[in-house]
């Protein structure tokens, strides 16, 4: 197990890997906010799906992936297909044009990673990504999980006052 000044330090390199999402999603194109881009890749990673498993892989409520649906639905990027299996439900598919779009997607990024890691070299690129792998499996499925946090130890009580007693 490594010393616990190892782990603090990478809570602050993990805190700072917002700033790098961030820079990321500075070059998604105007028109296709981080959560469009999301939609995007999940779609293209898993193949199609109901937008119920979609909510379950943003990690978010129904509702905000509704609004993500419906802006790439509406550039055409996405199809809305009624499910066979049942009716009321709806299948998600990327369209010739959303897969269009992720490709855009994914030449602007691996262009940005190039740019930036251009100093890296394929060993240490593949060395991060294995470590950010083995990182994201010790977590686990964390969406589905909340982390629940020990409770905070109880302070002794004060010189002078009584202590609470519990039946």
């Amino acid at each position: 197990m490594a010393e616990r000044a190892h782990y603090e330090e990478l809570a602050r390199q993990l805190s700072a890997v917002g700033a790098v999402n961030r820079d990321m999603g500075r070059i998604l194109p105007p028109d296709c906010p981080a959560g469009s881009a999301a939609v995007l890749t999940l779609l293209g990673r898993h193949g199609d799906m109901r937008m119920s498993k979609l909510a379950e892989l943003l990690a978010v409520d129904i509702s905000v992936t509704s609004r993500h649906v419906a802006h790439v639905a509406a550039r055409g990027w996405i199809d809305r297909l009624p499910d066979p299996a049942d009716k009321r439900s709806r299948i998600l598919r990327l369209t010739p044009t959303g897969l269009d779009q992720l490709a855009e997607l994914s030449r602007r990024t691996t262009h940005l990673l190039t740019e930036r890691l251009s100093d890296w070299t394929d060993d240490e690129v593949g060395q991060l990504i294995r470590l950010m792998g083995r990182l994201r499996d010790s977590f686990g499925d964390c969406r589905s999980t909340p982390v629940r946090l020990p409770a905070p130890a109880a302070e002794p009580p004060m010189a002078g006052q009584p202590c609470a007693r519990t039946p």
